[in-house]
């Protein structure tokens, strides 16, 4: 498996947009994208720091896994997402090694990433994400 770095920091919110206002007013990062995972009863907005990106997280629907996070332990981070070079083949390696899966099969995520979760329960606390871009 090649982690070649975290790729984003998910961080569960409440209000998208006050939260932009935060990062881009108080920190002064630009958010340069906003997208709905519909799917995933999400919408994301995302800002760069170096190479590593912030994810913003609002749900759109209090049943969606960050309304439930939300209500279960309030705002703040979420998930710690990794760049993967083959997903499926990393899934299949920390399954090997006992790891919990949220996700044994890759689906689709924000910014047309492949993506899959591993159970907190397997990684510390931890609610982490593996992410790939789709091969051209």
């Amino acid at each position: 498996m090649n982690i070649s770095h975290i790729e984003h920091i998910g961080i569960a919110v409440k209000n998208l947009q006050e939260s932009i206002d935060y990062y881009e007013k108080v920190l002064n990062l630009k958010c340069y994208k906003i997208e709905e995972v519909a799917d995933q009863k999400v919408k994301t907005a995302f800002f760069m720091v170096g190479q590593t990106k912030i994810e913003l997280l609002e749900s759109t629907s209090p049943e969606g896994p960050i309304g439930k996070f939300i209500e279960k332990k309030g705002e703040g981070i979420h998930h710690l997402a990794f760049a993967v070079d083959g997903l499926e083949e990393a899934l299949e390696f920390v399954n090997s090694k006992g790891v919990q899966l949220i996700d044994s099969k890759p689906r689709a995520g924000a910014e047309g990433l492949n993506i899959a979760f591993l159970h907190p329960k397997s990684t510390f606390g931890v609610l982490t994400e593996f992410c790939e871009k789709p091969k051209q």
